[in-house]
């Protein structure tokens, strides 16, 4: 087969490669060898030109960028429906705070992990940021399930069940940093939990940290008013204004939640190149507010989906947050046209990987890409007729339409089916957790 030979190619009636082309790519398909994009163009050229081990998708299908999940705690999701329609600081302090005490290990993170990479493979989801313990354990579940994931060391200033002090977290985190700097599918970052938990020295150690070995920094910040109260109660200003003060916004931050900012608050973000991820479901849910998504698009801050842990949302599907907040903003801003399927797509595709430092390896599909793609299946009720492809992903496309998903030129789900991992298997170790925290 010589020169010819590839791994796969991809076919689909449309192909969304969320560059800046907007029109659909009609009846295109997709070269891949060693994992990487190698052509684009249409079926009949691609499938004449090239002899694949595997084809894949087809007519009725449609080829999108994997979906990127900026803000997460995916081991969380052992802790879904635990403790529910709390606000945050009582269903922190009281449920989710004490659970993770008695239970956070490494054999907790790793199996939670799992259940939650298979859930968000299931919905379209390619890459993944978190922000938690035990980081190890979540790397093991990644590579077993073939994900993609920016894994944040979790920094506190009181002790949690990972470390009993500031510098132990640190000294942890830049470990962890160094045993994964190099794999094709970990980025490992530094996560500062919040500015209620850490101190304006421990960010400070942080993005030191980051800075040393290039990684990114993940952190919440004024996603409650109690929050922004607390803030300036100790400091006497917002929190952006605060990290602000002490020069620790940085274009390598991705900022989880910023429901509650100032137009002054938004210049700034915009002005240091501070991304954020925009967790509307649990932000709904926590009764936290809503983000001001459409002014912050508005002056170039680069906005991106997240779903935030399962125990909060209580799913990690991004095609839900999507349809979600494209919808909402438009009813709280007054305005039908604000934030746009397209525009949505785009936040929870390629802007997404722009956000996490990893634009250059995936979020759309370009030849020199890897190779992490989606193939949804139109061939549903809910689906036809079709006029406008990027509505019907935002606003009428559920996960159960994931009908193949490709990581690194890798095939995990084929066919709705995982490849790699039984998701029997599981699911069944999931509920021996749940017996167990259930009954203790």
């Amino acid at each position: 087969m010589g020169d010819r030979s590839v791994d796969l190619i991809l076919k689909g009636e449309y192909l969304l490669a969320m560059t800046d082309a907007e029109a659909p790519v009609l009846d295109a398909a997709v070269a891949v060898k060693d994992g990487v994009i190698i052509d684009i163009g249409p079926a009949e050229d691609i499938v004449g030109k090239y002899e694949a081990r595997e084809l894949l998708g087809g007519q009725k299908k449609v080829i999108i960028p994997g979906l990127v999940n900026t803000h997460t705690h995916a081991a969380m999701v052992y802790f879904r429906g635990l403790a529910d329609d709390l606000p945050l600081k009582q269903w922190l302090e009281e449920h989710i705070w004490p659970a993770e005490a008695k239970w956070l290990s490494n054999e907790f993170v790793r199996d939670a992990t799992e259940l939650a990479c298979l859930e968000m493979v299931r919905a379209g989801v390619t890459l993944y940021n978190d922000m938690y313990f035990f980081e190890d354990a979540s790397a093991e579940a990644v590579k077993k399930v073939g994900m993609r994931a920016v894994l944040g060391a979790g920094v506190l200033d009181f002790p949690t069940p990972a470390a009993s002090t500031p510098d132990e977290h640190l000294e942890r985190a830049e470990e962890f940093i160094k045993r994964w700097k190099d794999d094709p599918l970990v980025v490992p970052s530094i996560a500062p939990h919040a500015p209620y938990t850490c101190s304006p020295e421990t960010y400070k150690r942080c993005i030191e940290l980051a800075e040393k070995y290039d990684v990114p920094v993940h952190t919440h910040l004024s996603e409650t008013r109690w929050e922004v109260e607390e803030i300036k109660k100790r400091y006497g200003k917002s929190p952006v204004e605060h990290l602000n003060s002490y020069d620790l916004l940085t274009d390598r931050m991705l900022a989880a939640h910023c429901v509650w900012l100032d137009e002054k608050e938004i210049e700034l973000m915009a002005e240091k190149g501070v991304s954020v991820s925009h967790c509307i479901e649990s932000n709904l849910k926590l009764a936290s507010g809503i983000a001001p998504v459409v002014k912050m698009l508005k002056a170039g801050v680069k906005v991106t989906f997240g779903t935030d842990g399962a125990a909060s949302n209580n799913d990690l599907n991004i095609l839900s947050e999507m349809s979600t907040a494209a919808k909402l903003h438009k009813a709280v801003s007054g305005d039908p046209t604000a934030l746009s399927a397209r525009v949505a797509l785009l936040m929870a595709t390629r802007w997404g990987a722009e956000a996490l430092g990893l634009g250059d390896v995936t979020g759309s599909i370009e030849v020199g890409k890897s190779a992490d793609m989606v193939i949804l299946d139109l061939e549903k009720i809910h689906l036809v007729p079709i006029y406008d492809i990027y509505s019907h992903i935002a606003y009428s496309l559920n996960s159960s339409d994931v009908h193949t998903v490709v990581i690194n030129g890798e095939v995990i789900l084929k066919d709705y089916k995982f490849v790699r991992v039984d998701a029997e298997e599981v699911m069944k170790n999931a509920l021996k957790w749940q017996e167990r925290i259930k009954n203790n």
